[in-house]
């Protein structure tokens, strides 16, 4: 039995639900039939006095089973799967007696709903506890009840932020909020407070059924929510350009409903949910965030044979904008930091950086003062490398600069015990030609983090040619204790994610370069659903680093021989740094001006130097280069092996630079675009533009046999 029911001396029913063989409560057709079968029970008992819903596991219910809604393809099919289950939440809420969810856990999504089905809902105090509506953010809507209760509970625009932007929320904001009725010190607690509550209610119904229901705040017609709707659909699809349709679905159907019967509601959101769990959108997330993401936390590239790795000890070396933030992590996690600078005083301000963070998650509740303070006290700012001693993981952040990284390779190596392992924090210089440096390579790797390093969420781990794999279980271990999501690749120049990321603003430059107006050119990023246009990320990354990244490369490659074959939009980065002094936001401007009086603005001057050509490129072509560039190249580099796995290198893409996450990641736009008509696509704009849009071998190949990623 999925759900375990008991009637007490008091005529209570307590129905526990516990689905076997699982570690919490899903969702699912087997949800569903134990929900009628409960129902139809309850229906049949004589002198009730009111029904406990509560949970044997640690959550409450996680929610919809999404293995169910993505083999959804029928919009048919899923309307009346969804209207089956909403029928029995729909019969739970008319039983005509009390009904509450004693909520023991997190209730996300479908397990809130239930929730919303009861006529009062008690939750365990625990900020571990989350409440909330998590569907938008895998292209869904909350389609068991939610667009339709909740407005009618806390009022239309208070909650837009729990439908349409996904809010999760603690026990406690969740109180405040409206979302919970009472708040329970323990298990204990919430049953006794749900037996008073039913006690005290014996003839409890929803306020929606009731002859003089008025929702709060006012339905659609009362003049300040049509006011603030006359607006909000605009704003959002500003924010989305369009190409997220959940929010604006959510915001239809929940405005549509407010002015119709709950049963009625309730349908109006299905149709809404058969139309986006079938489309495009909800696939391409699902598939990215829920079975890849999960795939990647898993370890799925890992090393399977090695045992798990404890890290304890980790040294910083460059206290700098990256190393306090690395710092910052893996203290936060509990292990001990030796974060290690050129000078003492340097090293105390990569600390107080750390300080600065922590106050701010204080002011904001997310910190206590003395967790705080413990974090601090892991943290040993220092200039003697003598106190990496006992370090059992080294992660360098130095400027990127080959001599610089091999003296502080050997300088910690001295002091490190034979099984540590050395990280080297580059975006660009290969893992093998730093390992030259090292005299145990084999315990040599790449750890990439993003900046800002304490709040980007990816981190993509390099293997060098000699790296072992005890060395990326450990790394891969370290990762995951520091609540980031890592990626796996192998060797090459720029890696995996900096290869990739930089055919976005460079196509940018180019289409700058051949003549098209910047602003249309940011334009066309922001629609092609990158969250900035290519000209302002190339400032944020530095104009002057990108030429000393060109420039390192020229030296490397002319050292070993190889030709060099740059485009012509490549002059820029001299145009721009060296002519004009304009390397980028950090050095005070670079495509854009940074007024400290005003927003941000492209300098007027671009158009001087680059001026308007007499054929410029449609938008609609823009956005395709602009995503044919990354595509094309990370299909190369799954091709080459640099990248690992489909898995990798799509959520890398997405959560190492921002790829559209609506597409999924890289590989899964052609596979959304078609690889047939991509290939097609391809050959047209390499006619165009020029090789570097021709398909690789791996998209020829794939298309003659009708394949996917």
């Amino acid at each position: 039995m999925s759900f375990n029911y008991a009637r007490d001396a008091d005529d209570v029913v307590t129905v526990t639900m516990d689905m076997p063989g699982r570690k919490q409560n899903v969702i699912n057709r087997e949800f569903g039939e134990a929900m009628f079968e409960m129902i139809e029970r309850l229906e049949a008992e004589q002198d009730l006095a009111g029904v406990i819903v509560t949970s044997a596991k640690k959550d409450f219910v996680a929610g919809a089973d999404i293995d169910m809604l993505f083999a959804l393809e029928d919009p048919e099919v899923a309307f009346d799967v969804l209207e089956q289950l909403k029928a029995g939440m729909r019969r739970l809420e008319t039983l005509g007696s009390p009904v509450v969810a004693a909520m023991n856990g997190t209730a996300l999504g479908g397990g809130y709903e239930v929730a919303l089905a009861c006529h009062h809902r008690i939750a365990v105090d625990d900020d571990r506890v989350k409440f909330g509506f998590p569907e938008v953010t895998l292209g869904l809507l909350p389609a068991g009840g939610g667009v339709s209760r909740l407005p009618r509970m806390i009022g239309l625009q208070a909650s837009f932020p729990f439908l349409v932007e996904g809010r999760q929320v603690n026990p406690k904001r969740a109180h405040e909020a409206g979302l919970i009725d009472e708040l329970a010190a323990d298990r204990d607690d919430m049953m006794a407070k749900a037996r008073e509550w039913i006690a005290a209610n014996p003839d409890a119904t929803q306020p929606w059924d009731q002859k003089r229901f008025r929702m709060p705040g006012g339905d659609p017609r009362h003049p300040k929510v049509a006011q603030m709707l006359a607006v909000a659909p605009a704003m959002l699809q500003q924010q989305t350009y369009n190409n997220y349709p959940a929010p604006l679905s959510i915001m239809s159907a929940a405005v549509k409903g407010a002015v119709v019967p709950i049963e009625t509601s309730t349908r109006i959101e299905s149709r809404h949910f058969a139309e986006l769990v079938t489309g495009k959108v909800a696939k391409n997330m699902i598939r990215a965030f829920w079975y890849q993401l999960n795939e990647i936390n898993g370890g799925g590239s890992r090393p399977q044979a090695i045992d798990p790795i404890d890290t304890h000890r980790v040294g910083v070396l460059g206290a700098g904008l990256m190393g306090h933030g690395i710092a910052y992590v893996t203290a936060a996690a509990g292990m001990d930091v030796v974060l290690k600078d050129v000078t003492r005083a340097k090293a105390d301000e990569g600390k107080a950086r750390v300080e600065k963070i922590l106050a701010k998650r204080v002011t904001k509740g997310r910190t206590s003062e003395r967790e705080m303070a413990a974090i601090l006290e892991r943290i040993t700012a220092t200039d003697a490398a003598d106190d990496l001693e006992g370090c059992d993981l080294i992660v360098e952040a130095v400027f990127e600069n080959r001599e610089l990284k091999a003296k502080v390779t050997q300088e910690a190596e001295e002091r490190l015990s034979d099984d540590a392992v050395f990280g080297s924090n580059t975006s660009t210089l290969p893992i093998t030609g730093l390992a030259e440096a090292s005299a145990r390579p084999t315990n040599f790797i790449g750890i990439h983090f993003f900046s800002p390093g304490d709040r980007m969420r990816l981190v993509e781990i390099i293997c060098g040619e000699q790296t072992s794999d005890r060395a990326l279980a450990k790394v891969f271990d370290y990762v995951l204790k520091i609540r980031k999501t890592p990626i796996v690749v192998n060797d090459s120049r720029g890696f995996y994610t900096s290869r990739v990321f930089g055919t976005y603003i460079n196509e940018g430059t180019a289409l700058l370069w051949e003549g098209n107006n910047p602003h249309t050119i940011e334009v066309a990023g922001r629609k092609a659903g990158m969250p900035v246009g290519p000209l302002a990320l190339y400032d944020e990354v530095g104009i002057s680093l990108a030429k000393h990244i060109r420039d390192q490369t020229r030296r490397d490659l002319e050292a070993a021989g190889e030709t060099i074959d740059e485009p012509p939009h490549i002059e820029m980065l001299d145009i721009m740094v060296t002519e004009h002094g304009r390397g980028g936001r950090a050095e005070g401007g670079g495509f854009y001006e940074y007024p400290e009086d005003g927003p941000k603005h492209l300098w007027p001057k671009l158009r001087e130097m680059f001026p308007p050509s007499g054929d410029a490129v449609p938008f609609d072509e823009m956005i395709e280069r602009i995503m044919f560039a990354q595509a094309i190249e990370s299909a190369r580099c799954f091709q080459e092996g640099v990248v690992r796995s489909v898995a990798d290198a799509n959520i890398g893409s997405v959560f190492g630079w921002g790829f559209a996450p609506f597409k999924g990641g890289t590989l899964q736009y052609i596979n959304d675009y078609g690889v047939e008509q991509f290939v097609a696509r391809s050959r047209e704009l390499a006619d165009s533009y020029g090789p570097r849009f021709d398909p690789p071998d791996i998209l020829l190949d794939m298309a003659k046999k009708g394949e996917t990623f």
